[in-house]
């Protein structure tokens, strides 16, 4: 059996369609794997024998443009190159029994794929991670027109294909309400077998370590990991503002008792991507006593270990539907770390629990207030955070491999695909 996989982002931070070839290879299909070209991809994929890589160049004109016409216009002319290079790609692949296809954007990559694989017998399925209207709805406006022909090109192929996958049961109910999609597949984001727990010991001299590396003074320091593709969607104005108050806040505490000392916080945002350079001046200008922020970009093989030494995770993930939950939430949980994320609705609450596994905050003084009463009387008492930890390692479960063998593979592999 041969499979064609697309995601039309960059291929190297594209975590679950890699997840998805890796499932598909290990369950004896030949795979394709479509993207764009950036990041490297992990070993594992690399030197996957069942896995061929085919990685092309975006096209980018609609980001020199901030807003409007004149965005929607140049984003056609984007689309339309995209997929021209993609329909060329797809019809010099060899014929694949299965389509699985990222959602969003969902054009070029529906239409193209379609007018290039199919023919009888190919099923093609998209893989929702999020809506692509309502991305395209942040920068031009509810009423724009554009955002209502891709609302109206979603649904059109969302009932077209062969069977929907989605990323949370509320997206899968808005499929079905909003879309007319018969039965969506939950699939939620599970963490690979890299990201693992690692015992507290080893988790302080990893820590330590990195400390070194990152130019930060030595010593007890609690340790916040915030993992990001630098996105529009991710609110950094927000943990900006966070650092004032928690350095306002801390302040008066140590006033309050002269002697007294707040543990130093290391904040630590990885990943890479157009809007980090902003940010990195926002950063340095911070009159930062007690919280140090840094940015790095992490490979792909140190990424898990790094994110595992962390005393909590930091999710600033702002859905633009809604419905879709970030893939950095199941990445902290299989390492075991607990979460802290932006409230944005009852979909992050099907993964984050508050109290549980993880915290919940609407806005900058509310994390403030978080991340002063967890690392209050840090690392002396770290009953809250213990606690908390416990629970994101029950989140862990089942793991990817276990969660796509019972919910996906039947609709990607199921009888009626002939191998």
């Amino acid at each position: 059996m041969r499979a064609v996989v697309i995601a039309l982002a960059d291929l190297g931070k594209s975590a679950r369609m890699q997840y998805h070839a890796r499932a598909l290879a290990a369950n004896g299909v030949d795979v394709d794997l479509v993207g764009f070209e950036g990041t490297g991809l992990p070993r594992a994929v690399l030197d996957d024998p069942r896995i061929t890589v085919h990685r092309f160049k975006p096209s980018s004109l609609r980001y020199r443009q901030a807003s409007g016409l004149s965005y929607a216009a140049v984003a056609v002319f984007d689309t339309l190159r995209v997929g021209a290079r993609l329909w060329g790609l797809l019809r010099g692949l060899p014929a694949p029994d299965l389509v699985l296809m990222q959602n969003p954007p969902a054009f070029p990559t529906l239409a193209t794929a379609w007018t290039a694989l199919r023919r009888k017998n190919v099923r093609f399925v998209v893989d929702w991670h999020n809506l692509g209207f309502t991305v395209l709805r942040q920068r031009l406006g509810r009423w724009n027109p554009a955002v209502r022909l891709a609302r109206w090109y979603e649904r059109r192929d969302a009932q077209r294909v062969d069977a929907n996958i989605c990323v949370s049961r509320g997206m899968a109910a808005w499929l079905e309400a909003k879309f007319g999609v018969a039965r969506p597949t939950v699939l939620y984001d599970r963490p690979a077998s890299v990201f693992a727990p690692i015992e507290r010991a080893d988790r302080e001299r990893f820590k330590q370590a990195l400390f070194g590396r990152l130019g930060v003074r030595l010593g007890v320091n609690a340790f916040i990991v915030c993992p990001t593709s630098w996105t529009e969607d991710e609110d950094f104005d927000l943990v900006v503002d966070a650092v004032h108050y928690l350095e306002d806040r801390i302040r008066g505490w140590e006033a309050a008792q002269p002697g007294r000392r707040f543990t130093d916080i290391v904040i630590l945002v990885t990943g890479d991507g157009e809007r980090r350079t902003r940010f990195e001046r926002l950063f340095a200008g911070l009159p930062a006593r007690r919280v140090q922020l840094r940015t790095r970009w992490l490979e792909p093989e140190e990424y898990p270990r790094i994110v595992g030494s962390a005393d909590l995770g930091l999710c600033l993930h702002r859905s633009s539907s809604g419905l879709d939950i970030p893939m950095k939430v199941a990445d902290l949980f299989g390492t075991g770390v607990p979460v802290c994320a932006l409230d944005y609705g009852a979909c992050l609450a099907e993964r984050v629990r508050h109290g549980e596994n993880g915290l919940l905050f609407n806005n900058a003084r509310q994390l403030a207030d978080v991340l002063f009463d967890l690392f209050e009387a840090f690392p002396n008492d770290q009953a809250t955070l213990d606690r908390l930890r416990t629970g994101a390692r029950r989140s862990a479960r089942p793991t990817w491999d276990e969660g796509w063998t019972r919910d996906a593979k039947p609709v990607l592999l199921g009888p009626e695909v002939r191998s």
